[in-house]
């Protein structure tokens, strides 16, 4: 990877982690484009990994204020439950114990939407990190698929829902759409804000929430794949990696902060439509045979 192709797949990274049309179906196809590390779907598969240590960085710069206030609620309110000094917060709605504050109610949130995503991702690991998943058949399927699907969310779900009354069934619908995530082209926004919305979230609470919940997930996928990435890639890719990790992170952030603004005003529907069309494209190029399907 040199520094041109590094620039573009960070811009890529950045742009298409946070906005609802597939980080990983966009950078599979600028690997392509570019050229990078044909024939070993491995090293792409790494590469994509550790440049999302970027946007991770993204959403941690973002989001530090409610990182640091579920951090430090979270153990707060559990050290006084274990001490026996229970606090009591009033509005839970049924929702979460009286003892948790929405805060500490939040970072539970995030611990049971992870778990879907965990399990699966360590049981299909050598699958995800494959041929299989570069295979632009897949990534055009699921282009297509998540955005009908995004639209019947924007349809059936009734969108009355903020981030203080969401209960363990509403983590685990996002959790459980997180999981699609896992192949190309999905989106791991797309896929969320999808279950967000279906489970009854207002968009900007769907998108909120989902960039929370992507943290534990990109975290962990991140750091494992940085220490196998240094295995499989050439020496020579680190420059480049950190340059594309930095871009990802700086255009991540205007990412984010662009989606959150837009969804209070607008639905998805420019999401959908661009994510079926490029899907349709890909699977017309692929009919006529202008590219081949697979990481040769």
């Amino acid at each position: 990877m040199d520094l041109i192709q590094a620039v573009i797949l960070g811009i890529v990274q950045g742009l298409t982690e946070f906005i609802p049309i597939s980080s990983t179906g966009h950078l599979v196809f600028a690997g392509r484009l570019t050229n990078l590390y044909q024939g070993n779907p491995e090293q792409l598969t790494a590469t994509m990994a550790v440049i999302q240590l970027g946007t991770l960085a993204a959403v941690f710069v973002y989001f530090a204020t409610d990182i640091w206030n579920i951090t430090v609620a979270f153990l707060r309110d559990h050290v006084a439950w274990i001490a026996g000094r229970r606090n009591s917060f009033s509005g839970t709605n049924g929702i979460r114990p009286i003892w948790l504050s929405d805060d500490a109610w939040l970072g539970w949130l995030i611990v049971a939407g992870s778990i879907p995503v965990g399990v699966v991702g360590i049981v299909f690991k050598d699958e995800i990190e494959g041929s299989l998943t570069k295979n632009l058949w897949v990534v055009a399927t699921m282009l297509i698929s998540v955005g009908v699907l995004m639209g019947l969310a924007e349809i059936v779900g009734s969108q009355r829902k903020d981030i203080k009354q969401l209960g363990v069934f509403d983590a685990v619908i996002v959790g459980i759409s997180q999981v699609l995530a896992l192949l190309p082209g999905a989106s791991r926004s797309g896929a969320t804000i999808m279950g967000g919305l279906f489970s009854g979230m207002k968009r900007d609470t769907a998108a909120r929430f989902s960039f929370l919940l992507m943290i534990p997930a990109i975290t962990a996928s991140g750091l494992l794949e940085l220490f196998e990435a240094l295995k499989i890639l050439p020496p020579e890719s680190l420059l480049p990696l950190l340059v594309a990790t930095a871009v990802a992170g700086i255009v991540g952030y205007l990412a984010i902060w662009f989606l959150l603004a837009y969804l209070k005003r607008y639905s998805t529907l420019v999401f959908i439509i661009y994510r079926v069309t490029l899907g349709a494209a890909i699977i017309f190029m692929l009919f006529q045979g202008i590219i081949d399907p697979q990481v040769q």
